[in-house]
């Protein structure tokens, strides 16, 4: 990677995780005020959100998103045509499919077996749960519709496959938003073909694919100055609208989703990075703090990958060819946060519906949750469509999705976190299992 991004962050005087954990704390505080002292539909603040605050998150948002296709495309081809030996290529492959089938595993079962004790839909006031139907119906059934619309009916295995072959490379690029999957399976393709070639006539293709990759991580770096007024923005704007009212409602919910996601980051994550990795757990969140902080006021896997990718080389000593495949290929098809809460939503909705599910039953919700992390877009609220097509499969009303909708973004926001955290521990276990030595890099070269 280019060292000019790496210069332009050591300039700043206050680094970019306190920028980004200011405009955090800015956020929460304005957009608590205007909700509890104007109320979410006052019209000064809906004129704030509608022409100031909104429009700023979202330049932020798909300034970010514009970079992700070339930096993608050009990382993925780089990374797997470094590896000149395919069985190189299988066995870092075959190591991150494993590593990351085990821990969406284990996450889906630790939110499984925490709804089953805590039965978070059996404590929601039904009143309370009727208001937020009616307050969201709108949103859902546009959601609905569009799950419709996209071959909703598939099986969840059939979902999986149709987003990961395409049929058509260029329709996935030059769809909006792109279709990442498809674009990544190409660039697999590519590169691997890239391997089965001389050097020399694959060589102007890398080159071109490194020029892409260096002129996108510059563009991020210009981008990144805006993040701590871009992540006060989206913040305001969720709760300027909602306020504490929606987390009060469905705090059983929110306390299941969090608990299970603190479990599997500090605990399951902790314990891969000692034991596989074999680094402390300690230093390792430490060097990964701005990553850790950009996810969570993205809550896009995407968006977060430009970060994620500087962070993993620079602060861990992850060599850039694994990053660029295991880091790329993980910002969509490793997703434990994801999969975690796809299980505990799916199974809340239904004993909010007064549906009981046998274990052959939830055993298959964990089936389709883990394939759920794979198939999902790494973009915010991705999980939602996967989610209605699971609840219509099971016999409950896709429409109760409304429920959960209003405190989603901010769940998303965990949850991203635990994803792409996961990117990061994955490949910290492949650099170590290939002989690579991690975390060399001094205190004063953080990002």
């Amino acid at each position: 990677m280019s060292d000019q991004p790496v210069t332009r962050y050591r300039r700043r005087r206050v680094p970019l995780h306190t920028q980004i954990a200011i405009g955090l704390i800015v956020g929460v505080a304005a957009g608590l005020i205007a909700n509890l002292g104007f109320g979410g539909d006052h019209p000064h603040v809906a004129w704030l959100v509608f022409h100031v605050t909104e429009p700023i998150g979202q330049l932020f948002m798909r300034l970010l998103l514009m970079t992700v296709l070339p930096l993608v495309f050009s990382s993925l081809v780089i990374g797997v045509a470094g590896i000149r030996e395919l069985r190189a290529l299988g066995r870092i492959g075959l190591k991150s499919f494993v590593y990351c089938l085990v821990i969406s595993a284990i996450s889906v079962a630790i939110g499984i077996t925490l709804v089953n004790v805590i039965q978070p839909g059996k404590r929601i006031d039904p009143a309370t749960s009727a208001a937020l139907e009616a307050r969201y119906s709108g949103e859902a059934a546009k959601r609905i519709e569009a799950v419709r619309a996209a071959g909703g009916e598939d099986s969840p295995f059939m979902q999986v496959v149709k987003t990961a072959v395409p049929s058509n490379p260029f329709t996935a690029m030059a769809g909006d938003p792109p279709n990442l999957l498809h674009l990544m399976f190409f660039a697999l393709i590519l590169g691997i073909a890239v391997t089965r070639i001389p050097e020399s006539a694959g060589a102007p293709l890398v080159r071109l694919c490194e020029a892409i990759f260096q002129i996108s991580t510059t563009i991020i770096d210009g981008i990144m100055y805006l993040a701590p007024y871009a992540v006060a923005c989206l913040l305001f704007n969720n709760l300027a609208r909602f306020g504490p009212d929606l987390l009060k409602a469905l705090s059983w919910f929110i306390a299941t989703v969090l608990i299970g996601l603190t479990l599997h980051m500090f605990g399951v994550y902790s314990l891969s990075v000692a034991v596989l990795s074999r680094i402390s757990p300690i230093a390792f969140f430490a060097r990964i703090r701005t990553v850790i902080l950009t996810a969570f006021s993205t809550s896009s896997s995407n968006a977060t990958l430009p970060t994620t990718l500087e962070v993993s080389e620079r602060n861990l000593n992850v060599p850039r060819h694994i990053n660029n495949f295991v880091l790329t290929v993980g910002a969509t098809a490793n997703q434990n946060g994801t999969a975690l809460y796809e299980g505990v939503t799916i199974l809340f909705l239904a004993q909010l519906a007064g549906i009981h599910l046998s274990l052959g039953q939830q055993i298959m919700v964990a089936y389709m949750a883990i394939l759920g992390g794979i198939g999902t877009a790494g973009v915010p609220s991705g999980s939602i469509p996967f989610i209605i097509i699971v609840l219509t499969s099971i016999g409950v009303n896709p429409s109760l999705i409304t429920i959960i909708l209003g405190v989603d973004r901010v769940l998303d926001m965990c949850r991203t976190t635990l994803n792409v955290t996961g990117d990061i521990t994955a490949a910290t276990y492949v650099a170590r299992s290939e002989g690579h030595r991690l975390m060399t890099a001094p205190k004063s070269d953080w990002l």
